[in-house]
């Protein structure tokens, strides 16, 4: 846990700050995938993308503000039916989860896609995950019912699930802890799926070294804020782009 506190306009700006951030580094998926945050500790209201916006032109002010106990109003096209009642589940099961980042990206997805799919410790980013992944083999196709309470007992109380024939699902208690794991999630399947491509055997880490490595990135991040300073830099990154994302 971070220990950092949003209030809802600094969670507005941090989250549009994710959309735009997945978009520049082609983690997205056409308009489909959200992200959510919920703004109230018990997860009853949460922030949540608005359907037909295309993550690259996300502002602050498009996330729409939904409450479980008030279903949103079905005829809205804004509303990802299966968005809000997949988000809305898993935030009241699990209240510590703030951020949601559910996303379809190239290698993450592909490597689901595999018979018998894993993810084990060839380098110091695949290390990052080693023991740490929830793994999920229940796609049933759209996630609508009672979807999300079964995707919340996937998760546990893992961060990161690998979603058989779908994608990834990140849940952190801030934006800036989901958007570092998300990123190196990506990152850490683009390794393996391009080495295995070689058709060479893939060295694997001993599995004392695997989980000391994991062990690092956990310490380093609890010590140093690492995936905070990492949203900020990139968020720099974009005010010098375009910082409309701000409003």
């Amino acid at each position: 846990m971070s220990g950092i506190q949003l209030d809802e306009a600094q969670a507005r700006v941090q989250m549009a700050a994710l959309f735009r951030l997945a978009a520049r580094e082609g983690l997205h998926e056409g308009i489909s995938n959200h992200f959510s945050y919920a703004v109230s500790e018990d997860g009853q209201q949460f922030l949540m993308n608005p359907y037909g916006i295309h993550f690259s032109q996300i502002k602050a002010s498009d996330l729409m503000l939904f409450d479980t106990s008030s279903p949103p109003d079905l005829q809205d096209s804004r509303v990802d039916i299966t968005a809000w009642s997949i988000h809305g589940a898993m935030h009241q099961a699990n209240p510590a989860a703030r951020c949601l980042v559910h996303l379809h990206p190239h290698y993450a997805t592909a490597l689901v896609s595999l018979e018998n799919p894993d993810l084990p410790p060839i380098d110091q980013t695949t290390a990052r995950f080693y023991n740490r992944l929830a793994w999920d083999d229940g796609f049933d196709g759209m996630g609508i019912g009672d979807e999300g309470l079964r995707l919340a007992g996937q998760l546990g109380n893992h961060n990161c699930m690998m979603m058989g024939s779908h994608g990834i699902l990140v849940a952190a208690d801030t934006p800036g802890l989901a958007w570092d794991l998300a990123y190196h999630l990506e990152r850490a399947a683009k390794t393996y799926i391009t080495a295995l491509s070689t058709g060479r055997p893939v060295n694997l880490l001993h599995q004392a070294t695997a989980e000391k490595t994991a062990r690092q990135w956990e310490d380093y991040d609890q010590t140093t804020g690492n995936h905070q300073i990492h949203l900020d830099a990139m968020m720099a990154v974009l005010d010098a782009e375009d910082n409309s994302y701000r409003h």
